[in-house]
């Protein structure tokens, strides 16, 4: 008999354990699942979200803090650039390829009436701008030129053109001799026949200048 009620009370302890085990397994579960339905989707992600936001934040305002701490050399070197670029002779001063067109045309007849005051042996007869549809690495302005000049206004010219500054190019130069010519003011024809000359005045445009093409004059 004491045998019997000694297994007895064993097996009721083990039941009394296993549905302790059991309870505290649904236990958990249920604190799982609570926390699954409940916790997360309405404190851990928004959190975490937030988080992560905050983080961007942090290294948005530290790029931004680093960039305004580079802003004063940056702005120095850009400001060394522009010196640099203006004090280049080789480029042609104005800002867009019309502007520079008009001062191009400009220079060539201020330059002719040097060689020729009052264009008694050396006239332009034409002069219009080519539109240029080569894309070059700096953006180049072109006028053509034709004009009647004696040998010696001609040399002058040209001198004058390709030496000066901003650094000016003759491109195409063609050369006709006639036996004779007339020119503004005179009323007989050159003593020594003249030169029919034709030529591609050209220059090149800053670097930043706008590249617009130049229409041809009708």
């Amino acid at each position: 008999m004491a045998s019997n009620a000694a297994s007895a009370v064993q097996t009721a302890q083990r039941r009394i354990d296993r549905d302790r085990w059991l309870a505290l397994g649904l236990f958990l579960a249920a604190l799982a699942l609570a926390y699954l339905v409940l916790v997360h989707p309405w404190w851990s992600v928004p959190m975490l979200d937030a988080g992560e936001r905050l983080q961007t934040l942090q290294e948005r305002e530290l790029r931004q803090r680093m960039q305004l701490q580079q802003a004063p050399l940056v702005s120095k070197r850009l400001q060394q650039l522009q010196t640099q670029q203006a004090s280049l002779p080789g480029f042609l001063p104005e800002s867009s390829a019309e502007l520079a067109t008009a001062n191009l045309v400009q220079r060539l007849e201020a330059v002719v009436a040097q060689a020729s005051p009052g264009n008694r042996s050396c006239a332009i007869s034409n002069r219009s701008p080519l539109s240029e549809p080569r894309r070059e690495r700096y953006a180049r302005v072109v006028v053509q030129v034709r004009m009647r000049c004696g040998n010696p206004e001609l040399a002058a010219v040209l001198h004058a053109l390709e030496s000066g500054a901003p650094r000016l190019f003759v491109g195409n130069l063609n050369i006709l001799s006639s036996r004779g010519y007339f020119l503004p003011g005179n009323t007989q024809p050159g003593g020594d026949g003249g030169l029919d000359v034709s030529f591609d005045l050209s220059g090149y445009l800053r670097p930043g200048a706008a590249p617009a093409e130049v229409k041809r004059a009708p």
